[in-house]
């Protein structure tokens, strides 16, 4: 198969689709890998490691396009993008389309056939390819909170651990999968008092004897959620439905009941976003306040680590780049349901069923 890498071009977007050592993995496999010049240069592979590791480098994301049968990306494609995507193409990538119909519709206008890295599933139900990047977006957020947590950055001047005679800050953290428990060990690490919110009883025990007492776990009741806002330093927003739009679980009635200076980092901020309040923003203007109330509601947060992000995206991401590649998409896709759950955009239809209720197609 022909796989092409374009360069990212999302704000401040420095990942990279395939590392030199995916390249190298899918070479050997007797594939053709087309990189668009400079792909990797964000975070420090030049065109010569892609060369050695068996790529052909390209001038343009058009060459990209023309000459690939699978696009690998990071981020949803952009308008300019989509705009290249054919019928004969396969899109592997996140997408995010829940709160996004303008690219929902271009992806279904161009034919491609789309899979989401974040609904391609795993044998025990967990999202394999969403995995890595919650990881990096949890334990940035609490790294994020802190920072904006300082009187320098509008916050409220607090600092998340205390010190000795002061007490820590409160942190809740709506959400107990895989960015929530990330968040909760940074912020236990920082010596935060810290509970993490849920709607699953099973999940709260899980959790209650993972960190032992080192966290509290509370029902994610929509009054325990307003008495939590009112109390807390730090908000973090850590819930998902797969492919599905994430609820609104913090009322802009309940931010009013914050203190100035308090911040509220929403990770769920790709799929909607969880509070009333949000709404995306990028790294070249992170932040916002509303009701007094600072918000983070960046939308690629891993891309400020992305280095770290690129290597664990890819770690992930490869095993079933290869099975699209041996087994051409529908032959992977027939041999692996997991990988099948991954379809959300082919032949002009959505395929896939939470994202096609929350698009309302």
């Amino acid at each position: 198969m022909r796989i092409g890498v374009p360069k990212e071009i999302k704000n401040h977007e420095y990942r990279v689709g395939l590392t030199p050592a995916s390249v190298s993995e899918l070479s050997a496999a007797g594939h053709q890998v087309f990189i668009q010049t400079q792909a990797g240069m964000g975070i420090d592979f030049s065109d010569a490691d892609y060369v050695e590791a068996g790529a052909t480098i390209v001038a343009t994301a058009a060459d990209t396009f023309a000459k690939a049968d699978m696009i690998v990306k990071v981020k949803e494609p952009q308008a300019q993008e989509i705009a290249m995507l054919e019928a004969r193409h396969t899109l592997f990538t996140y997408l995010h389309l829940a709160p996004d119909p303008e690219q929902a519709k271009g992806l279904m206008k161009s034919g491609a056939t789309c899979i989401a890295y974040e609904t391609v599933t795993a044998k025990n139900g967990s999202l394999p390819l969403l995995k890595p990047m919650s990881e990096v977006a949890g334990r940035m957020s609490v790294q994020v909170g802190a920072h904006y947590l300082e009187k320098e950055q509008g916050g409220r001047g607090v600092l998340l651990g205390g010190v000795p005679g002061v007490p820590p800050a409160r942190v809740a953290i709506l959400g107990g999968g895989v960015s929530g428990v990330n968040a909760a060990q940074m912020a236990v690490g920082m010596r935060a008092d810290v509970t993490i919110y849920d709607i699953n009883n099973d999940r709260l025990a899980e959790l209650d004897m993972f960190f032992s007492s080192q966290i509290k776990t509370a029902y994610a009741s929509k009054a325990a959620i307003a008495a939590a806002v009112a109390r807390a330093h730090l908000v973090i927003g850590a819930v998902l439905v797969p492919g599905a739009a994430a609820p609104k679980l913090v009322t802009r009635e309940m931010l009013r009941t914050m203190k100035r200076g308090s911040v509220l980092v929403d990770i769920a901020i790709d799929q909607g976003g969880c509070f009333e309040t949000s709404h995306a923003t990028t790294h070249d203007n992170p932040v916002f306040v509303e009701e007094g109330v600072i918000h983070y509601c960046v939308a690629n947060m891993p891309g400020a680590v992305a280095r770290t992000s690129a290597f664990a995206l890819n770690n992930a991401t490869l095993p079933f780049a290869l099975r699209l590649a041996n087994l051409g998409t529908e032959g992977a896709m027939a041999a692996d349901p997991h990988l099948a759950n991954g379809l959300n955009v082919m032949g002009g239809k959505i395929m896939h069923k939470a994202v096609a209720d929350a698009l309302g197609f």
